[in-house]
This record gives structure tokens, C-alpha cells and sequence, in this order.
């Protein structure tokens, strides 16, 4: 286990040339860049095995470990409601908490911009950016 702040350190010293271009925000929650050869971009090695490091997280295209998806459903049994925030719920993956929630009779919300797979079961619905609303929502608390 890697702290992210010692992993962006070393990102930024060993790619300078490319932190130099920085990149705004898109709605989708990709960024907007200018083109550079991110054929030199240098991914640090583990300090203790020499592996490549990844975060602990689900990419596109990859499959959502079975302890990971019980444990949401899991989660999701036990609560009152469905909060999905900056998704449009298109992949399977995510959709399927929303089916499952509206079977159970539970109400779901959701924060994003755009359309979503699971608009027709929604109980409510904020189109809005997710910082935008989300800020909004804790100054009202």
C-alpha cells in the first residue's frame, strides 16, 4: 500500500513535461489536454517488488471483483435509499444496483448531468454538476 500523496510526488518529478500541461475538467469526468507524447510518460515502479503500481480501483473494460459487488448489494440492502452521483449508470455494472434498489421499493436519487440509464426509476433527479451540487447540499445542512 502506497500513501497517493508519496505516488504523485514521484509522478510529478519523473514527468515534468507533462504536468506542465495541465488539464481542465470535463462534464464526463475526463480532462481536457493538449496533445503531448505520452509515449514518455514514466510510471513509477513499487518500491518494495519493482511491479507497476495501480490504484485499487475498477477500470473500463475490466470486471468488478465478486467480494466488491457482494458487499455493495449488501450495503444497499440495508439502506433506506440510492444515492448515485456523476454516473450515467450506461455500463451493467452500475445500472444493476438501480434495478435492484427499485425492486426492494427503495426511492433513488441522482446527481449528473445528462441522461441515465435509470432516469425512469429515479424519485428524484439534480442536473448539475456533482462539486456544484453536492457544495450546495452541505451549505444548506
Amino acid at each position: 500500500m502506497h500513501p497517493r500523496e508519496s505516488i504523485q510526488r514521484i509522478l510529478e518529478l519523473e514527468n515534468r513535461e507533462i504536468v506542465a500541461n495541465l488539464a481542465g475538467p470535463a462534464p464526463d469526468g475526463d480532462a481536457d489536454a493538449e496533445l503531448v507524447d505520452l509515449d514518455a510518460f514514466r510510471i513509477p515502479a513499487c518500491a518494495q517488488c519493482g511491479g507497476m503500481l495501480k490504484p485499487d480501483v475498477v477500470f473500463f473494460g475490466e470486471g468488478v471483483p465478486r467480494v466488491r459487488v457482494t458487499a455493495a448489494f449488501t450495503a444497499l440492502a440495508e439502506s433506506d435509499a440510492m444515492l448515485v452521483i456523476g454516473s450515467s449508470l450506461m455500463l451493467y455494472s452500475g445500472y444493476r444496483f438501480c434495478e435492484y434498489a427499485h425492486r426492494s421499493g427503495k426511492p433513488i436519487a441522482a446527481v449528473n448531468v445528462g441522461r441515465t440509464r435509470a432516469d425512469p426509476l429515479l424519485s428524484l433527479k439534480v442536473e448539475r454538476p456533482c462539486t456544484e451540487a453536492l457544495v450546495a447540499m452541505v451549505d444548506r445542512a
